[in-house]
């Protein structure tokens, strides 16, 4: 296999039933057109959280692929904090087994990262499969939770990173993938604007130019 196809681990499919599909090859269809801005609004008569647990399986993915191109360079040798330039390091809990932050290396903090999201889209109290099965209350809150987790592992890759991206070549596609992102998150307002420091002038010429 060669790194540009290397994932970080299986990729998850959307939710089953006919709505994750039918709303999955939406995302598919319109990401096609090139309008990112159309691609992350909310399709007509469509449901909200519906939409937003199929794009939280697609940007799980999207980060997962991201940064499998990179598993080799980023260990605990090169990365033994995960930060985001010299100001912002990242401390990992996840309220359950890990109650209390604790310092972890870049990959380790992926790696838990990964296994807790999988956990949350695993789980169908939080992430029905069956169609017709309600959401949880708390739902959107979980969803913000896994995007401002998943927005440090691109602060973390730009910070840290950029230049291997360049190297192989892969500057355009992690673009676009985190211009995607932003304008997601942007649009049903899944990131507290202080949690987006570490990339604000990134973030705001990403705005300023769609």
């Amino acid at each position: 296999m060669s790194r540009n196809q290397k994932t970080f681990r299986p990729k998850k499919n959307a939710p089953s039933g006919n709505k994750g599909v039918q709303l999955k090859k939406h995302i598919d269809a319109t990401l096609g057109s090139g309008n990112l801005r159309d691609a992350v609004r909310l399709p007509p008569g469509e449901d909200l959280n519906e939409w937003l647990a199929v794009n939280t399986v697609d940007f799980f993915n999207q980060v997962n692929i991201l940064y499998g191109t990179l598993m080799e360079f980023c260990t605990p040798a090169t990365c033994p904090t995960m930060s985001a330039g010299p100001k912002f390091e990242y401390r990992w809990a996840d309220g359950v087994q890990i109650k209390k932050p604790i310092e972890v290396s870049a990959p380790k903090y992926v790696e838990y990262l990964m296994d807790w999201i999988e956990a949350q889209l695993d789980d169908e109290s939080i992430f029905p499969q069956k169609l017709g099965t309600s959401f949880p209350q708390n739902f959107k809150e979980v969803v913000k939770t896994i995007f401002k987790r998943l927005f440090r592992v691109y602060a973390h890759i730009y910070h840290s990173h950029f230049q291997k991206i360049v190297s192989l070549k892969e500057e355009a596609h992690l673009n676009t993938c985190f211009k995607h992102f932003t304008l997601f998150t942007r649009e049903f307002k899944l990131i507290d604007k202080a949690e987006l420091a570490p990339l604000i002038d990134l973030i705001e010429s990403i705005v300023s130019v769609c």
